[in-house]
């Protein structure tokens, strides 16, 4: 048998350039959010907040992308204001702390063309014993972690939805919450086999998409007669009773949905694999965040093979 050819990056040279742009301080301290660095006077009550959003959202995301705690966020952004000679007042850690689950974020982006989403989750920890004490004592009542589902376009490979939940949510349960949260058209949604059910297939017919999801081995088609099939779901189950589910997946595209495991690995090797809040609020805005932060280096230059 032949030795299967390795895939090789095309644009290398756009691509270093995107991987050294990463870790520019211009990128995610930027000028946008020096001018709006102080609170305004808004139509509600009270006194306006001293430090406006872009404050709180900027020193958010050079704590995600570095990985530091809050102290340190403080000090770092500290140090860069003094070598900028920027006079302005930094916001403390404390202040950090009580406004991020408060904190307004951007978007995430809408296309304007169909697109098709690719959806799945993954757990994120957020405390509890570590891996040596696992090993030798056992899990305990205390550790726990979040569940973090997430939809991408497949083609330009940016999260458009995500949510984080408990670890007792299952994928199909949350699947409407996170179609309805991007605002866009969609062609295709794309999941595994966790998906499966009538509800979900319908709830993606709904929004005009062709649904992808493998049905189980076992899964019988009603009625009998392919005329007579009307539920989203039988339809699948006869293609790939006919096909054979290798020959539908091939056919259908399913296998476009590597590209949110992709999505995964990038999120946790850039990004993190844990959560350092401990309030819920804050672990979703924490998660979201990184969303952001991940989209944003997603479109400085992707390889291409």
């Amino acid at each position: 048998m032949p030795k299967k050819e390795k895939a090789r990056i095309r644009n290398w040279g756009k691509y270093n350039k995107a991987l050294v742009s990463r870790g520019s301080l211009t990128l995610w301290f930027e000028p946008e959010a020096l001018k709006n660095w102080h609170g305004e006077k808004t139509g509600s009550r009270g006194r306006p907040c001293k430090y406006g959003n872009a404050a709180i959202l900027c020193m958010l995301m050079i704590k995600g992308i570095f990985k530091f705690d809050l102290r340190r966020t403080q000090g770092f952004v500290m140090s860069l204001m003094d070598l900028l000679g920027i006079n302005l007042e930094v916001v403390s850690y404390t202040q950090l702390s009580r406004r991020q689950s408060k904190v307004k974020l951007p978007d995430l982006p809408v296309k304007e063309e169909h697109i098709h989403m690719v959806m799945d989750s993954t757990g994120l920890k957020i405390y509890g014993e570590g891996e040596w004490l696992v090993r030798q004592h056992g899990y305990s009542k205390r550790r726990t972690w979040r569940k973090f589902h997430i939809g991408v376009d497949v083609k330009s490979q940016e999260v458009v939805c995500a949510e984080l939940t408990a670890n007792d949510c299952g994928d199909d349960k949350l699947l409407p919450t996170l179609l309805n949260s991007y605002k866009g058209e969609l062609s295709q949604v794309s999941a595994d086999g966790a998906y499966d059910s009538h509800a979900c297939y319908e709830e993606i017919v709904s929004r005009g998409a062709r649904p992808t999801i493998p049905p189980q081995a076992n899964s019988k088609h009603k009625p009998k007669q392919e005329e007579q099939l009307k539920k989203a779901r039988d339809f699948v189950v006869w293609e790939a009773q006919k096909m054979g589910l290798k020959e539908w997946k091939k056919s259908s595209g399913y296998h476009k949905r590597s590209l949110v495991e992709t999505a995964f690995f990038r999120f946790k090797q850039l990004l993190g694999d844990k959560l350092s809040a401990r309030n819920f609020d804050k672990q979703q805005v924490e998660a979201k965040l990184r969303c952001h932060l991940l989209n944003k280096m997603t479109a400085l230059g992707m390889p291409t093979y």
